[in-house]
């Protein structure tokens, strides 16, 4: 998976941009180990997720690189957040506010953006802020993992697929659903979507 070398073509946030051409394999080991921390066999794991085992086994040997929307799936399913699988970008702030050039970035080769604006495992919630070119989404497959998702779209339509029903969404709409049923979250129009994505831990 590559990096776009200057997020700012996306966004003119002050972004801090997780290169994963360099973490893909770090990652891959990091979740390997949580694996193994919950006694999972890559099928058990691949149950909860929806994914194959086959794609699992390449995610840990870091030869492939996961979506975001993949990335987030196998974090909950291990009951972390995805920020977790990056140990270098992962902080306790203790400040009520979390300065935007704090939020880590990470961005997919298929311009998908996703800024971690908080992440608060002593209450179980990830809120992060997805972009999505044109033509881009969570992944090429449904996918399902333990959880609740709450999402509100900012700019643009997107359309949100879960358990075989189709959803449009315009800016100002809200979707939620339990991360269990398969879904999946595509641009499919020609402009850029913006979006506010919540993920619950239960």
């Amino acid at each position: 998976m590559t990096v776009h070398h200057d997020p700012r073509s996306i966004s003119k946030e002050p972004d801090t941009v997780v290169d994963a051409d360099a973490t893909v394999a770090g990652v891959g080991n990091r979740i390997r180990t949580l694996r193994g921390e919950r006694n999972l066999t890559l099928q058990a794991l691949a149950e909860r997720t929806g994914l194959s085992s086959s794609m699992l086994s390449l995610v840990e040997r870091g030869k492939t690189s996961p979506s975001i929307g993949t990335l987030v799936a196998i974090s909950s399913a291990l009951g972390v957040h995805m920020s977790d699988l990056f140990d270098d970008m992962h902080e306790t702030f203790e400040e009520p506010v979390t300065r935007v050039e704090d939020q880590p970035v990470y961005v997919t080769a298929m311009g998908v953006k996703r800024r971690i604006a908080k992440t608060d495992n002593e209450r179980g919630t990830e809120l992060a802020i997805n972009e999505y070119e044109p033509g881009t989404g969570s992944g090429v497959e449904p996918i399902h993992h333990p959880g609740y998702e709450y999402g509100v779209v900012l700019e643009g339509k997107l359309r949100v697929e879960v358990s075989g029903e189709l959803y449009e969404l315009k800016p100002g709409d809200c979707i939620s659903y339990d991360s269990m049923l398969p879904h999946r979250i595509m641009n499919e129009g020609r402009k850029h979507v913006k979006a506010v994505w919540v993920n619950l831990d239960r």
